[in-house]
């Protein structure tokens, strides 16, 4: 899952370099954890939280045949 939210990430900011994806396993609960540049913050949320929103529904999509729950976390 880090892999498939560095890769959206990476396609929306202007700065793909200063992306950071961590990842957190514990038990069936994963944690990924995406930092951008403060300038970037905008484009990864979105107006109203759509894009993110959108993030979150695709990792969880993406997990849903690994039987994992993922939350996707922007800090």
């Amino acid at each position: 899952m880090k892999e498939l939210v560095e890769v959206i990430a990476k396609a929306l900011v202007d700065n793909p370099d200063e992306v950071v994806v961590t990842e957190k396993v514990e038990g069936k609960n994963v944690v990924v954890e995406l930092h951008v540049a403060q300038s970037d913050m905008g484009k990864i949320i979105g107006k109203q939280g759509r894009i993110a929103k959108a993030i979150r529904s695709v990792v969880k999509a993406a997990s849903s045949k690994d039987n994992k729950r993922v939350d996707v976390e922007i800090v």
